[in-house]
């Protein structure tokens, strides 16, 4: 594997972690400005939407690792 496939993977993977932890970010801020908004007791949106936010993500990446290298 030359110099520039190691830097095109790490660039690859590093964008795409950036992509997660900026959906996990907004999923965690609008869950809680929805719960802070609707006074509930339990915080149902700061759970369930960074939770949807984490398994989209996942399968987002698992479905980018599984594409062939060009």
């Amino acid at each position: 594997m030359s110099t520039s496939d190691k830097n095109n993977n790490a660039m690859r993977y590093a964008g795409l972690a950036s992509q997660m932890m900026a959906m996990l970010g907004i999923s965690f801020w609008g869950g809680f400005e929805i719960d802070k908004r609707l006074e509930w007791k339990i915080p149902v949106f700061l759970i369930l939407i960074p939770l949807i936010a984490l398994i989209i993500s996942l399968w987002q990446l698992i479905n980018e690792l599984n594409k062939p290298k060009k």
